[in-house]
């Protein structure tokens, strides 16, 4: 058992660590953007920072395309059919490149949903031109999403590592030249990221073309297979909309509570993201993991990885939570000088930090249970889950009670709570553990 156990902690490490790294490569393109821009100018930043909430928001509501395509790709491959597993990927990217266009026709709405932020009519300006030319770079996103969710269920989470880390650089040398050697200012930093992104499309079509014809596997669009596809990526988007829509509501709480707590909360987002990160690589090697374990009609390795991950999840929770619990007091002058905001962050802080062994679970079982394709219980539980938490979170407002403390009290022990309750639940069943290709 002892070696059993050894060799899936191997496997989920091969698979993690890599797609840690993958995962952060993400986020840096928009930290170079943002870096660079920030030399042009307050109201250039400001600008680019619009545009990035936009492109995140919406990229992030698109993550369906990964996480959809992983586990039909590794059930396949789990079954021995790898052809059948390469098409199932061709179907995702096809899906990826039918919204991508569909989004491209939105270009002319940049103007005017950036105006919807209020902003000064300067920065309105720069945040219009950057989503404007960002928005032609997102049928490439999609691409990469959904080829790196092909890969991942092919059990490689190196290429997409290697692809980022390419596209990264690339994207760091553009800009510069654009920005500041062009003199495109903000314009140059969206098209020199735009370029990165089509860079890295191109080399995931190139592998996926040159996996179909290795595997005799026919590349044209089968609109069929990809209504099947999006209804799957549906139910994902669904899940995904009640996890933002989550977030979005404690910003607004935590804006109607005041400017410390406001401000004490992005903090505190923005650490909480951070830790994400690694929840997240092992939430990804349980897609792969499962789905290929269900499609090889293998329950009981199935439920080892998912005791495993269980582990890790925890373990790694419970490690995090303890630096997090330890720096708690000192953390706040790393992102701010304001007295108040320090005063107050600890007690947030101090609530995550008890509350990562919880994330942990809940992180690498919501990766279980994509991997099994249990994607509509995912959307209907979410729905739950956000009842659960609404109610809680709105005593924030209650008059003489500490806002903040409550507002994070409700995140981590009533929304992670509620979300740890309903994937427990369903993983101590059977319900999810359907055997075969096709789920």
């Amino acid at each position: 058992m002892r070696r059993r156990a050894d060799g899936l902690d191997r496997e989920i490490l091969a698979l993690a660590v890599p797609a840690l790294g993958a995962l952060v490569a993400e986020p840096a393109f928009l930290l170079v953007d943002t870096a660079l821009v920030g030399h042009l100018g307050a109201e250039e930043l400001a600008g680019v920072g619009i545009g990035v909430a936009v492109l995140s928001t919406v990229v992030g509501l698109l993550i369906f395309l990964a996480y959809g395509t992983t586990p039909a790709v590794a059930r396949l491959l789990g079954a021995g059919d790898r052809p059948g597993a390469i098409r199932a990927g061709i179907d995702g990217i096809w899906l990826a490149i039918v919204a991508g266009i569909a989004l491209l026709a939105t270009a002319p709405l940049a103007g005017p949903v950036v105006a919807l932020f209020g902003a000064a009519s300067a920065v309105t300006e720069h945040a219009a031109v950057y989503l404007g030319i960002s928005i032609l770079g997102l049928p490439a996103m999609l691409i990469v999403l959904a080829a790196t969710g092909l890969l991942r269920g092919l059990q490689d989470t190196r290429t997409p590592l290697v692809v980022a880390a390419i596209g990264f650089a690339a994207n760091a040398v553009l800009n510069v030249a654009l920005i500041y050697g062009v003199g495109l200012g903000v314009a140059g930093s969206a098209l020199g990221t735009v370029i990165a992104q089509w860079g890295m499309a191109a080399f995931f079509i190139w592998f996926a073309v040159r996996a179909a014809i290795r595997e005799r596997v026919p590349l044209g669009i089968r609109w069929g297979d990809l209504g099947r596809t999006a209804s799957t990526g549906g139910w994902l988007f669904v899940r995904t909309l009640s996890l933002r829509a989550a977030l979005l509501a404690t910003t607004a709480v935590a804006t109607q509570a005041g400017t410390t707590a406001l401000a004490a909360t992005q903090i505190a987002f923005t650490l909480f993201s951070t830790l994400a990160f690694a929840l997240d690589a092992l939430a990804i090697a349980g897609q792969a993991m499962v789905g290929k374990a269900l499609g090889a009609h293998d329950a009981a390795q199935a439920r080892a990885v998912t005791r495993r991950l269980q582990g890790w999840g925890v373990g790694f929770g419970c490690v995090v939570g303890a630096l997090l619990l330890s720096v708690a007091w000192v953390l706040g002058g790393v992102f701010t000088t304001d007295a108040d905001v320090r005063s107050a962050l600890p007690v947030a802080l101090v609530l995550l930090a008890l509350a990562q062994p919880i994330a942990g679970f809940v992180f690498v079982l919501d990766g279980v249970l994509i991997g099994a394709g249990d994607a509509r219980y995912l959307a209907w539980t979410g729905v739950v889950n956000l009842a659960v938490f609404l109610p809680l979170l709105l005593l924030a407002l209650v008059p003489g009670w500490d806002a903040l403390a409550v507002i994070w009290a409700a995140f981590s022990f009533g929304y992670l709570g509620a979300r740890a309750v309903t994937l427990g639940l369903r993983a101590r069943s059977d319900a999810w553990l359907r055997l075969g290709a096709v789920r």
